[in-house]
């Protein structure tokens, strides 16, 4: 069996203010706080001898590799993302940074946001733009109805709720 994988789609290259701090702030984090405590650590469990059979050596190298990765992806990442400011002019339809509110045709009611596809946070809500839900939501409106191709099979959404500072 090969490990050949065919290539991603590119991702969109558009953040919300608040992804493009967090993203920044974690690369700060990374690089001067976790980054250098890991290789203090790293440099201790070298010093307790023989690298081949110690475990802990072996766990900070992975991990400082895990870190360094991360670091790398983020300082190539960052300066490539679009960050979108404020809310569209027209304020009653879903485009991007937009809160909406769906109900399918079991009457299951769920709450989403549109964001960048490096700010994806099921739990919260927050769907990628990229995503197929994200993308047959866009430009509708409270009561429009939209079909979107999910892993599950073609699904029936309506729109109850569209707003651009969250839900009270």
């Amino acid at each position: 069996m090969s490990r050949w994988r065919p290539p991603q789609a590119a991702s969109t290259a558009i953040i919300t203010a608040d992804g493009h701090r967090r993203l920044k702030a974690e690369l700060d984090d990374l690089w001067r706080v976790r980054r250098p405590e890991v290789v203090k650590a790293l440099a201790a469990a070298a010093a307790e001898g023989d690298r081949s059979e110690n475990a802990e050596y072996t766990y900070r190298k992975k991990q400082l590799g895990e870190i360094d990765r991360r670091v790398r992806y983020l300082s190539k990442r960052i300066p490539v993302l679009k960050v979108a400011q404020g809310a569209p002019t027209d304020r009653k339809a879903i485009f991007f940074g937009a809160w909406f509110e769906i109900e399918d045709e079991d009457g299951n009611v769920c709450r989403y946001r549109i964001v960048g596809p490096d700010e994806t946070d099921a739990v919260s809500g927050c769907i990628s733009i990229d995503s197929p839900l994200a993308r047959a939501a866009l430009k509708k409106r409270v009561d429009d109805e939209f079909e979107a191709q999910l892993p599950g099979g073609m699904r029936r959404f309506t729109v109850t709720v569209v707003s651009y500072d969250g839900f009270k």
